[in-house]
């Protein structure tokens, strides 16, 4: 995901298909001698067609394009404005292990030595100002070939036995860092995952700071208390940050593990969520059934525990959430196209794999910035033919 944001004043194309040259295969006539009559030649024994031979002289070959926000008079100045990607990399020992959820996938392309490179051209082509990814186990990889593109770095790891964490990178250039802190939520008995949360100023004769949040979420759908309470701490973090330096706006980008439709999005856009409404099985994602359930007698849903509530709330007996961050999308906030954005304005599929395709990435930023374009993402029709992500296809763009 990608988004040019800019400051406020005080007084971030549909996708094509392209197919590459097919060769034609040229047909010779027999030569035949004067007066000769031409023998019919044999029937050939068809035993079989193949409906997929022609597809694979085609080559995909996806288009991403930047989508201009409607209305650019927010910000006329380009030193006021920056660009942030956030990836969700797949960590190398989560790309091994899983190999279920990437069956469609060669076996080779899964390989790191594969993928690294094909990674850091794809976070380079867009000449980020700050860049945010997740499931980052070869950290040092990553970063020797950042350094030779004017980048600095910071990784902080997952605690336990989970190899793999979150990585922010900036162009030193643009932006000094001013702050560096983290989030390891096992320390709130929250599981083992971990955020970033870093200070910016950049280098220029007027500068101007900002909070910026990079996380990755659990991904247990079973576990929606535990999802709610890692954002709330990430929310209540990111705004003493804030405050901290005389209220500067934020920036969150990251895997939040959750659809447009879930509970969580509703938190995120809205800085309120009654969990006594919320049926416990169904915070990561709205089922289509869901709404029905409510409508039972109230002893046939599935309550919250005290020790889930205090997992979302801080408090055993809280069923409210709130935070003060007006936040927006940075996708919902750009028009998009209808193949590939859903009914919330978010991309139709930030991730695909065997088991799931759908949105769980967001950039989100608050009061004080303003999104001014957005990278448009893959509409489902290319996931399903390139049979899941990560793939080899290059992007042009």
């Amino acid at each position: 995901m990608g988004c040019e944001t800019s400051w406020l004043s005080s007084a971030h194309t549909p996708l094509a298909a392209l197919a590459l040259h097919r060769p034609c295969r040229r047909w010779r006539l027999p030569a035949y001698s004067a007066g000769e009559t031409p023998e019919a030649p044999a029937p050939k024994d068809r035993r079989w067609y193949n409906p997929e031979r022609r597809r694979r002289l085609y080559t995909l070959k996806p288009v991403r394009r930047w989508i201009e926000a409607e209305d650019l008079s927010l910000s006329n100045s380009r030193n006021d404005r920056f660009v942030l990607v956030s990836y969700n990399i797949l960590a190398d020992k989560n790309a091994s292990h899983h190999r279920d959820l990437y069956w469609k996938i060669p076996f080779d392309v899964m390989k790191w030595d594969s993928r690294k490179g094909l990674i850091f051209q794809e976070i380079c082509r867009w000449n980020a100002d700050i860049v945010c990814l997740q499931e980052v186990d070869r950290y040092g990889d990553i970063l020797m070939n950042m350094k030779k593109k004017g980048y600095a770095g910071s990784y902080k790891g997952r605690m336990g036995v989970a190899k793999d964490g979150c990585a922010i990178f900036w162009k030193v250039k643009r932006f000094r860092l001013l702050e560096e802190d983290y989030i390891e939520f096992s320390a709130f008995g929250l599981r083992n995952n971990v955020a970033q949360l870093f200070v910016f100023e950049k280098c220029e004769a007027d500068p101007r700071r900002l909070v910026v949040g990079n996380i990755h979420v659990l991904f247990n759908p079973k576990r929606g208390d535990i999802k709610l309470g890692q954002v709330r701490l990430l929310l209540s973090k990111a705004k003493a940050l804030s405050e901290k330096w005389d209220n500067i706006p934020v920036v969150l980008a990251g895997d939040f593990n959750s659809t447009p439709e879930s509970a969580i999005y509703e938190f995120l856009s809205t800085s309120e969520l009654d969990i006594a409404t919320r049926d416990r099985r169904y915070i990561f994602v709205q089922d289509r059934w869901e709404f029905a359930l409510y409508d039972l007698p109230s002893f046939l849903k599935f309550h919250w525990t005290d020790e889930e509530l205090k997992n979302i709330t801080g408090q055993s007996k809280c069923t409210k959430l709130e935070h003060p961050l007006k936040l927006h999308s940075a996708y919902a906030s750009v028009k998009g196209n209808a193949r590939t954005r859903g009914p919330h304005g978010e991309p139709l599929a930030t991730t695909h794999h065997s088991k799931f395709l759908g949105t769980v990435d967001y950039i989100w930023y608050s009061t004080g910035l303003a999104c001014t374009r957005v990278l448009d993402t893959f509409s489902v029709d290319i996931l399903r033919k390139l049979g899941g992500l990560p793939t080899k296809v290059l992007f042009i763009y």
